[in-house]
């Protein structure tokens, strides 16, 4: 393993171990999802700013690993942080063909503690081990992210009794019918200044337009990637 000695100053004051390691956590730039974590030295992360794709270090071959060169899964680097005692890097990254594992799956973090619930309290983990792949468990994302698949999930497996599946079941003229509706109550709780109705009426809002987009087949990430484009976008006059 060998260390450049060029780069930007603030490599310097990164709590390497004493291996000139430092580990790297790979975060979805668009929902957030931990996708892996992965080592890097010196050379891999002036490798990664320099070229614009994610370099880590390979503790089991020791040498440079050029994240998806031979898989075509590369990261693209979108942003990189560090934490409060500068001994772990966050990586924003832009994951070509939305694989990061090497089982396939879209995240390393695929295997989940049995019985895992909400709040976690007074629950042992004894742990799952899943196989990975397309089929794997995704990684928990943020909110809209999880409201979109489990709406997916009601459209392609119906439950008897979802409000979910009669609004499916109904097509456009329900959904779009309660898009109306959620619509003019969420411009009426603005008109009040009531905060807590805004949000309320806003999250009803947000769940029909995501129900309408599982029904056209509209990918709530693609959502996101239209949003993501548009920041930074040239300004309307």
């Amino acid at each position: 393993m060998s260390d450049s000695p060029s780069g930007p100053e603030w490599m310097d004051g990164l709590r390497w171990n004493e291996a000139g390691l430092i580990p790297a956590v790979a975060q979805d730039w668009l929902d957030g999802a931990v996708l892996m974590v992965a080592w890097m030295n010196r050379q891999a992360l002036e490798s990664s700013l320099r070229t614009g794709e994610v370099h880590y270090w390979s503790r089991s071959r020791q040498e440079l690993w050029h994240k998806g060169a031979t898989s075509g899964h590369l990261q693209k680097l979108r942003g990189l942080r560090y934490d409060c005692d500068a001994d772990v890097l966050l990586l924003t990254i832009e994951q070509q063909g939305d694989v990061a594992c090497h089982t396939g799956a879209r995240s390393c973090f695929f295997a989940e503690g049995a019985g895992e619930a909400d709040g976690m309290q007074g629950v042992e983990l004894t742990g799952v081990e899943l196989a990975g792949g397309p089929a794997g468990l995704p990684p928990p994302a943020d909110v809209c992210t999880e409201l979109a698949r489990v709406i997916e999930g009601r459209r392609d497996r119906p439950e008897p009794g979802s409000y979910t599946n009669r609004l499916l079941e109904g097509g456009d003229n329900r959904i779009l019918k309660k898009i109306g509706e959620e619509s003019a109550e969420f411009v009426m709780a603005c008109k009040d200044d009531d905060a807590a109705a805004i949000a309320g009426e806003a999250a009803d809002l947000l769940f029909h337009m995501q129900v309408a987009l599982a029904h056209h087949g509209v990918p709530w990430r693609q959502v996101q990637d239209v949003l993501a484009q548009r920041r930074g976008a040239p300004r309307r006059a």
